[in-house]
């Protein structure tokens, strides 16, 4: 089994307008650089091999971090299509009740133009099965939608309901990976804060 140890970047502007920013290159706010500066990866995954998304919110994080990262593009946001940079009652108000149900579909979400979550989990499973096989300890800075996809992946939460387990943000997120890509979690929010 190869441990995998997810973070998700820290705060951008967008996040705290509450805007879906998928992959458009948003970088860090003010506040989240403050936020990734107070933020410690605990000792034990010193020796863990390190990739973050391109983008730059998760590039910008893992060097706040001091952690030594490859990029790797499987491991991008979502692509939320005519909907990036909207809020959900800015989509509402274009879209009207088709904004809900398209929500309501969970993993088979598809925004307008978009990627749904069963493709992101799709996309993120390939690459889990490539890594997996090597079977090195492997973290990686990236998204909240990739996480949920792992999620996904360990427990088949259809993302129709509310997710099995909650989630901090401000933590690592523990899993381990059979060489078939089948996901199991170890230990789920681990902080990052500097004690």
């Amino acid at each position: 089994m190869m441990p995998l140890a997810l973070i998700r970047h820290a705060p951008t502007a967008w996040n705290e307008e509450k805007r879906l920013q998928g992959q458009a290159d948003i970088p860090l706010s003010e506040n989240g650089r403050d936020t990734a500066a107070g933020w410690r990866v605990p000792a034990r995954f010193a020796s863990y091999r390190w990739v973050a998304s391109p983008l730059r919110r998760t590039t910008e994080t893992a060097t706040l971090l001091d952690l030594d990262f490859d990029t790797e593009m499987a491991i991008t946001e979502m692509d939320w299509g005519a909907w990036e940079g909207h809020t959900m009652d800015e989509l509402r108000g274009k879209y009207g009740d088709e904004v809900d149900r398209r929500t309501a579909r969970g993993i088979d979400l598809r925004p307008h133009d978009g990627e749904s979550p069963r493709e992101v989990r799709d996309r993120v499973r390939e690459w889990l099965l490539r890594s997996a096989r090597g079977g090195d300890p492997t973290g990686a800075v990236t998204h909240q939608g990739i996480i949920r996809a792992v999620l996904s992946l360990a427990t088949g939460w259809d993302m129709i309901r509310p997710p099995p387990f909650k989630m901090n943000w401000s933590s690592v997120h523990l899993f381990n990976v059979a060489e078939d890509a089948a996901v199991e979690i170890f230990e789920l929010n681990i902080s990052l804060e500097a004690e």
